[in-house]
């Protein structure tokens, strides 16, 4: 089912502009795993499982083409990206680089303004984890990674930070209980050196995280290929007739 958990009726009932709705639920739907790597997108029946007609289907696939989440090509059509264990490691290593150098800045320049809504959005993870509200992180993190761009009032990198984990996201989106509750610890230690003033320990903090959420996923991508072959060699050829 592509419609996330809790969802009731069809899309389009509440205020929010239909292809926008759309757009976040195929996102969340890819970013949860829920389609899974690799995974065809049918116009079709897509557009019967979420209740709308294909032309909203149609501009989210386009649009989330463009963010890196979805391949469009000639012979298949629209499915869900695959990075590989290369590309995954690359974008992990300048990832951190930069989330670090960010996070320098951050502490350096003290925006008050934005800390202020950081220390909210970090309340709201915290809450969301204890009461098992793992539905809502996905966003809270978005958010948390954006206000903290913000922070570091730089805003060349803040542009390379916004496309980078648009074209990424799906590396740093943890779907277990205790990795998401170990994110916000982490997003709580990078907040207090901020505050703290502590360049050092900001910059070594915020890349410290994003090694560690890569890692989680270069794991997880091992494992998912290393099944593969597994099934691969188990499967007997057919015979020759």
């Amino acid at each position: 089912m592509v419609l996330r958990q809790g969802t009731k009726g069809r899309l389009g009932d509440d205020d929010a502009p239909l292809h926008g709705q759309v757009i976040a639920e195929l996102r969340e739907a890819i970013l949860t795993r829920r389609l899974k790597p690799g995974e065809r997108l049918v116009e079709g029946r897509l557009a019967d499982k979420m209740g709308v007609s294909r032309n909203p289907i149609r501009e989210a696939i386009r649009a989330l083409a463009s963010e890196g989440l979805i391949e469009v090509t000639a012979r298949r059509g629209a499915s869900v990206v695959v990075i590989s264990d290369r590309e995954a490691r690359e974008t992990i290593e300048v990832r951190a680089l930069l989330e670090g150098q960010n996070a320098r800045l951050a502490a350096r320049r003290q925006d008050t303004e934005t800390i202020k809504r950081i220390k909210v959005v970090l309340k709201k993870g915290a809450h969301a984890v204890s009461s098992g509200q793992f539905d809502r992180l996905l966003d809270l993190n978005q958010e948390f990674h954006q206000e903290l761009a913000t922070a570091g009032q730089n805003a060349v990198l803040g542009d390379l930070l916004k496309r980078l984990r648009e074209r990424t996201a799906m590396l740093f989106s943890p779907t277990d209980p205790v990795r998401q509750a170990r994110t916000w610890q982490e997003h709580a230690a990078i907040l207090e050196a901020i505050i703290r003033g502590d360049e050092r320990a900001a910059a070594t903090l915020a890349a410290e995280h994003v090694i560690r959420a890569g890692t989680d996923f270069l794991v997880e991508l091992v494992t998912v290929e290393e099944s593969i072959a597994s099934v691969k060699v188990r499967t007997p050829s057919k015979r020759r007739q």
